[in-house]
């Protein structure tokens, strides 16, 4: 391996320690601070009593709490892949990285019953957020062999 491929490789595995801390951020943020979610679906069910509300959120809880520990696993599995110098690693990573966008863009832009955004848009950009760094690792990839 050359120094610019060891070099290229130290950059990969930094964008892919920095995306799994992302992904962390964007899992725990909502449960730092509800009044994201609280407010958003109070903006968009105004009829709604509290109960309905606390429990709406409570089930987004649920949901970016998994996508978080799923994305963490997946951040984690290929971070010993490309430890362990998996040449096939990038495969997978590829694949990741488009269930993430995937899942992001979702995020974004699915529309509730209301009409509204399902989800907060602040928490679908945090969704995002890891993206970044998942596509710099690839690209790195790309253009190490």
């Amino acid at each position: 391996m050359t120094l610019e491929q060891r070099s290229r490789s130290r950059i990969v595995l930094v964008a892919m320690y920095v995306g799994a801390a992302l992904t962390a951020l964007a899992a725990l943020f909502p449960f730092a601070d509800r009044s994201v979610l609280a407010d958003h679906l109070r903006a968009s069910y105004p009829s709604y009593d509290p109960g309905a509300i606390d429990a709406a959120v409570s089930a987004y809880l649920v949901i970016l709490a998994t996508v978080g520990a799923l994305g963490l696993i997946g951040w984690f599995g290929t971070i010993l892949a490309a430890r362990a110098g998996k040449r096939w690693t990038p495969w997978p990573a590829t694949g990741l990285l488009v269930i993430a966008l995937s899942i992001a863009i979702a995020g974004l832009t699915v529309q509730d019953v209301s009409g509204d955004v399902g989800l907060a848009p602040l928490l679908g950009w945090l969704l995002v957020l890891p993206c970044v760094p998942g596509l710099v690792a690839v690209a790195m990839w790309k253009r190490t062999r």
